[in-house]
């Protein structure tokens, strides 16, 4: 085996060690939903095309970038979504474009979705922010709740996001085993952020960060 060939097996290795499973098998399917090359996924994503052509290939091994790895997410969340095969061409696009524009969630994005507050600063223009200025508590509290709902998944990525970038899935695996017995919750955390699918995570920071019910989540627009 050539160098440049060990060197790709071992970073197709590493990148099954830390995102679940070589980035080319994670990429490829969703350019097959979207019907987009390489390079138009790797606009959405916030990379050059070569790049993500060097991730999906092997040549290189990490997303450096949490952003881009909280975009990828955020595609492998809309392709695999109930309601994807009832969107038109142009409403993908739409949904792309909104998550080329998305940066990586914050903590103030995640005090926001977890407390319901309106977030300090300049108030919005258009009618929610005439609202606001006019100190309607309605308005505030429906910021509040769209906030909650479109929350989980974000601010669930957001933590799968951080613990990825720190440590391989084995390692918060085992990190896990070691603190079950004393600490279950504190176990469940690592394994479902760090090592769980999206979907799980997302229903665990929902359930136990915003309080709400399956049947809350499916009454949310």
């Amino acid at each position: 085996m050539s160098v440049a060939e060990d060197t790709i097996v071992r970073n197709r290795a590493l990148q099954t060690e830390w995102y679940g499973e070589p980035l080319g098998d994670r990429v490829r399917p969703l350019l097959g939903r979207l019907g987009m090359s390489q390079s138009g996924l790797a606009g959405v994503l916030g990379l050059s095309a070569p790049m993500l052509s060097q991730l999906m290939s092997g040549q290189r091994a990490k997303i450096s970038n949490p952003a881009v790895l909280h975009r990828l997410m955020a595609v492998e969340d809309l392709v695999a979504g109930p309601g994807f095969d009832a969107l038109s061409p142009a409403g993908i696009q739409s949904r792309l474009e909104e998550i080329k524009a998305e940066p990586a969630a914050t903590t103030s994005g995640m005090r926001v979705a977890v407390s319901g507050r309106v977030p300090a600063g300049p108030v919005p223009a258009g009618p929610e922010g005439a609202a606001e200025r006019a100190g309607g508590r309605g308005a505030a509290e429906g910021a509040g709740d769209r906030a909650g709902g479109r929350g989980a998944a974000e601010q669930a990525r957001l933590v799968q996001a951080l613990l990825r970038e720190v440590a391989s899935a084995a390692e918060i695996e085992a990190a896990a085993g070691l603190i079950a017995g004393r600490f279950p919750e504190l176990a469940e955390v690592l394994r479902v952020y760090g090592a769980g699918r999206t979907s799980e995570a997302e229903a665990h920071f929902a359930r136990t960060v915003l309080k709400q019910t399956p049947d809350d989540r499916a009454a949310m627009p």
